[in-house]
């Protein structure tokens, strides 16, 4: 199964239910990569404000933000490769990154 990694932008929490007002955006992808994860898909989330090493080891991470700038957060990789840069996929386009049958996103 895949190994998708999500390269959030500096925030306080990445669930989107802190600070003064709700993100729902956040929530439902916190929510999308649950799903993932009961899927069988190896689902890993870090924050440059966390996990500055994570950023910095990975030379995909490090070549886009060079290129891009911190717009081009958040990166998504499946299997090391970028496959998503600056916005967060829905669930129908997550589980097409992933690799899931067609119709899986649905159930």
């Amino acid at each position: 199964m895949a190994k998708l990694e999500v390269y959030d932008p500096p925030m306080c929490c990445s669930s989107g239910v802190c600070g003064p007002s709700v993100d729902k955006r956040l929530v439902e992808f916190s929510a999308y990569l649950e799903w993932l994860k009961s899927r069988g898909v190896e689902v890993a989330r870090y924050s440059p404000t966390q996990q500055y090493d994570t950023f910095a080891s990975n030379s995909a991470v490090v070549k886009t933000v060079n290129e891009r700038g911190t717009e081009s957060l958040p990166l998504i990789l499946v299997d090391g490769e970028v496959v998503s840069i600056g916005g967060y996929p829905d669930r129908e386009e997550l589980a097409a990154m992933a690799g899931l049958a067609e119709g899986q996103a649905k159930s």
